[in-house]
């Protein structure tokens, strides 16, 4: 196991309510409204670079603090290197703050040979404070998971579980092309993912309500409201409310939108 989390006893940058609040948005709108805040490029950096698929799409979106391990379910030998990791894990698991998401990275990627998750694993994590896990290895059980109401975003499903043994946890992980660190604030949905960088949480609410606000008193009825007009009257409406919805995307966060 690696170093812990630099400030484990800090806690949460934002308050539960603003997790419910930021829960009731798809995680493509959390983007939008993160991208005039990040100091990062939005264009590659902070979001699943690599397909991902959502096994439980009714669930609607899941947001929570990573925690991190790492397997490699194709290598028998990490149960005998270290008996305990089950137990050792588990403890980091329910010390860090909730909501969690666990990020896993399989180390045995492109390959898959065994699933981490499943029934009893999804229960256990959900009685530990656990939402839902990213993985880019595999799962099993689907159906039991939902029932344990444990979300989760995977690369496929898997029958067995192999040696899914924890090797590494509180640490750097790579999932879909994208690195995350314990504690980030993650949303996602089926859409995919968004790791928010240290720092930027608590503008992202803010953000994001501005975001969608703008572009439903904008772009979005200069497109609906046609009915009757010429389609020079409609390009002209769709050419006003696009210099619109960036005025007021300077006016607010002195950045281009996205028009």
């Amino acid at each position: 196991m690696t170093d812990p989390d630099p400030d484990p006893a800090a806690g949460p940058s934002l308050s539960h309510s603003d997790l419910l609040e930021l829960k009731r948005w798809n995680t493509p709108t959390l983007y939008n409204g993160w991208e005039q805040i990040t100091t990062r490029d939005a264009g590659r950096e902070g979001f699943n670079l690599e397909e991902t698929r959502d096994y439980m799409p009714s669930m609607g979106p899941m947001v929570g603090w990573a925690v991190t391990v790492r397997i490699e379910p194709s290598n028998a030998a990490h149960r005998a290197a270290n008996p305990r990791a089950w137990d050792e894990y588990r403890r980091y698991v329910a010390g860090r703050p909730g909501p969690k998401i666990v990020v896993v990275q399989d180390l045995d990627k492109p390959g898959t040979f065994g699933a981490f998750w499943g029934e009893v694993n999804s229960n256990t994590h959900r009685a530990l404070g656990c939402v839902g896990t990213i993985t880019d290895g595999a799962i099993r059980d689907v159906d039991e998971m939902n029932n344990a109401g444990f979300k989760a975003l995977a690369r496929r499903l898997c029958v067995g579980h192999a040696f899914g043994w924890p090797i590494e946890w509180d640490c750097p992980v790579e999932v879909f092309g994208t690195r995350i660190e314990p504690g980030q604030l993650i949303h996602a949905d089926k859409h995919g993912f968004l790791a928010i960088p240290r720092g930027e949480e608590a503008g992202l609410l803010d953000a994001a309500r501005f975001m969608d606000s703008n572009e439903c008193r904008t772009v979005i009825p200069a497109a609906r409201d046609v009915a009757g007009l010429s389609m020079d009257a409609v390009l002209s409406r769709m050419d006003d409310a696009i210099v619109q919805f960036g005025e007021n995307v300077r006016r607010k966060f002195r950045r281009e939108g996205e028009w």
